[in-house]
């Protein structure tokens, strides 16, 4: 049997259902200045659950994003705050990993916003540094194309530590990227900036599948988290948008959740969890499968 890690799910929203606040544009970032303690509950409810890894709700803390509201001179201390929650749970636990978690630059899923990588990588360098200390892998997450994909590994590079490459790959054709470039196409990137692991997140468990067969030819680590939504729809694809414009589907129970990670564990990924609309419940089921088949979590 495989010895497999089990990430925790999504925070975001997880954030947003438990704050009971109406969604915003600054989406985690907002909850987590609003209602600080709810992050640390939710890493809590995660770890309690059997996840061996706490993901940091640093996603979306970027100059772009906190510069429209004004809330740029923040940037540090929120990345600090969102840092000591998942170090304090750890404590708690007495065990598990800390994966500081880098977003897509200017906005998730939009291929066109894309940075040139001279613009992206320091950017990402900066934010890859300022987490180091805290964290034990940087986990560049929901990445949609390969120029995307360059910056952030080129920027995360100055971090000294392990990185995870976490793309986001078409609902419906899981072995392209959401730019539609193939996930073959990474080779190239992933042979000069070396990841210890590539993954594919926030996207529908139906598409993983595919997205796997192709990330299993890179010869590294490699998995899934998939998220709860119907789909990406267009009105989550303009200026600012809120996650009001995303849909939640009622019928990925933690059950069937955790027969889609199931099927990826067979074949052969080694790094499962959940992202967006996933949450506690579906990772007991989950880490209750995975130690059911006789799989170690680590």
């Amino acid at each position: 049997m495989a010895r497999i890690t089990l990430l925790d799910g999504g925070m975001g929203q997880e954030l947003v259902a438990r704050s009971g606040d109406a969604s915003t544009p600054l989406w985690a970032t907002r909850v987590m200045l609003d209602h600080p303690g709810l992050v640390r509950a939710i890493h809590d409810d995660y770890f309690a659950a059997g996840a061996t890894v706490a993901t940091t709700n640093t996603y979306a803390i970027h100059h772009d994003r906190l510069e429209r509201f004004g809330l740029d001179d923040q940037f540090a201390a929120l990345h600090m705050a969102a840092l000591a929650q998942a170090e304090d749970a750890r404590a708690a636990h007495g065990s598990g990993r800390i994966a500081g978690s880098i977003g897509p630059l200017v906005a998730s899923y939009r291929v066109e916003v894309a940075l040139p990588v001279a613009e992206a990588a320091p950017k990402v360098a900066e934010i890859a540094r300022l987490i180091a200390p805290h964290v034990d892998v940087i986990l560049l997450e929901t990445l949609s194309s390969l120029l995307q994909v360059e910056g952030a590994l080129q920027g995360a590079a100055q971090a000294g530590l392990p990185v995870w490459l976490s793309v986001t790959v078409h609902d419906r054709a899981g072995g392209t990227l959401r730019s539609g470039e193939p996930l073959a196409d990474l080779a190239p990137l992933i042979a000069t900036y070396k990841p210890a692991a590539v993954l594919a997140n926030c996207s529908v468990p139906e598409a993983m599948a595919d997205a796997l067969s192709a990330l299993a030819g890179f010869g590294l680590p490699f998995g899934a988290y998939a998220n709860g939504f119907t789909h990406i729809s267009d009105g989550f694809l303009q200026e600012a948008p809120t996650v009001a414009e995303l849909t939640h589907r009622h019928d990925l129970t933690p059950e069937k959740y955790a027969d889609f990670a199931m099927g990826w564990v067979a074949q052969g990924a080694t790094i499962v969890g959940g992202c967006c609309d996933v949450g506690p419940a579906h990772i007991a089921e989950l880490a209750a499968r995975l130690r059911a088949a006789g799989h170690e979590i680590v």
